[in-house]
């Protein structure tokens, strides 16, 4: 499980650490950039980033988004190594420390001021509004009532329900019939057997 982060430094740093990256571990190299580290203090957003013999300040920002990181072996096959959601910013000695915690901008220009240009404004609801429907939620699911359910309403349609059920009229039975002889509409005819049937099929 690899822990990731984004380090954004100033140009003039970032050419130092390229230098210092390229030259690995060569004892010949005459390079002052020797060493790397970062501390934070106790709040943990705002810390010290050092290259060489200097000292940097830096902050530990959120993205607005998530960033995915990938890997390869063969420049062909990538593979997700990690999700990262945090940036450590290196800025120069002067530049004024940022008062937020969420940076406000993506890392690619596509999502430059992304919360504003790019995500779904929040609705804009009462607060009050909403605790009242919680509240009714709550007490209907719980088998209760809401306090601002329509009684009446509902007292009228039960009312309605009873009414049609007072006009609908009993099923009829039917009349018993009288001892009436049956008409036979095939009284002329002489009765078949199964013999006498023509066969269709043959």
């Amino acid at each position: 499980m690899e822990e990731q982060f984004i380090l954004r430094v100033p140009p003039s740093i970032a050419e130092r650490i390229e230098r210092l990256l390229n030259e690995g571990n060569d004892a010949s190299s005459s390079s002052e950039d020797k060493s790397l580290d970062l501390s934070f203090s106790e709040d943990g957003r705002s810390g010290t980033f050092v290259i060489g013999n200097e000292h940097f300040p830096a902050s530990l920002l959120d993205l607005p988004c998530v960033v995915e990181s990938y890997k390869t072996y063969d420049d062909n096959s990538l593979i997700k190594t990690a999700d990262i959601g945090q940036m450590i910013m290196v800025r120069e000695s002067g530049d004024a420390a940022p008062d937020v915690i969420e940076y406000r901008h993506g890392l690619t220009p596509p999502m430059r001021d992304a919360r504003k240009r790019r995500f779904r404004r929040e609705p804009d609801l009462n607060p009050e509004l909403v605790s009242r429907v919680e509240k009714d939620l709550l007490k209907i699911m719980a088998r209760g009532t809401a306090d601002n359910l329509d009684v009446e309403a509902a007292e009228q349609d039960e009312g309605d329900e009873n009414a049609r059920g007072v006009r609908k009229k009993p099923a009829q039975t039917p009349a018993p019939k009288n001892d009436v002889p049956e008409t036979h509409t095939n009284a002329g005819e002489p009765d078949r057997s199964d013999s006498d049937e023509s066969d269709d099929s043959v």
